[in-house]
């Protein structure tokens, strides 16, 4: 079995991310998505306009997507490709090359990315209409999510859509 996985904050969900998800899915048998999280994004800078558990709920959601997995420090990639027997780690070509060191224990690839749509462009061009710019607020169903599904580390692990 060939599975594939792919990393990303996925962030005001897009067709630009459904087509990355059908070709990567497209190379092998099983889909594993790592969705940053809130407390990985900070440290990286980045703020999300959505949770973790939100996006993570929206990934899984996507047919393509057989896994939704957190991410939670630089480091965690060589480890994911060991622990989920990974044989293509897969990219959007603005990643190209920052990842080839992994080659050394799977196939690499960075993929084009779909042209006129990006998660930024989404948020600047709201910015520009004058749009909230803060996080959406955690409703009562992500207290519900958060406590059905957290691992023993405290984070959430969407899990296998083939278990459910």
């Amino acid at each position: 079995m060939k599975t594939i996985i792919t990393y990303g904050t996925f962030d005001l969900f897009h067709y630009g991310h459904v087509r990355l998800f059908k070709r990567l899915k497209a190379l092998g048998d099983k889909l594993i998505v790592a969705v940053s999280t809130d407390e990985f994004n900070a440290l990286k800078g980045k703020a999300a306009f959505s949770s973790y558990l939100q996006r993570a709920e929206i990934v899984e959601a996507c047919k393509y997507v057989d896994m939704v997995v957190p991410e939670t420090h630089w480091q965690q990639k060589a480890k994911d490709i060991c622990k989920y027997d990974i044989s293509i780690f897969g990219m959007g070509d603005d990643w190209k090359g920052e990842f080839d060191e992994l080659s050394i224990l799977c196939d690499v690839v960075y993929l084009d990315r779909t042209g006129e749509i990006s998660s930024t462009e989404i948020k600047n061009s709201l910015a520009d209409r004058g749009a909230p710019k803060t996080q959406l607020s955690n409703g009562p169903d992500d207290n519900s999510l958060n406590n059905s599904n957290q691992g023993n580390d405290g984070l959430s692990n969407i899990g296998n859509k083939a278990t459910k």
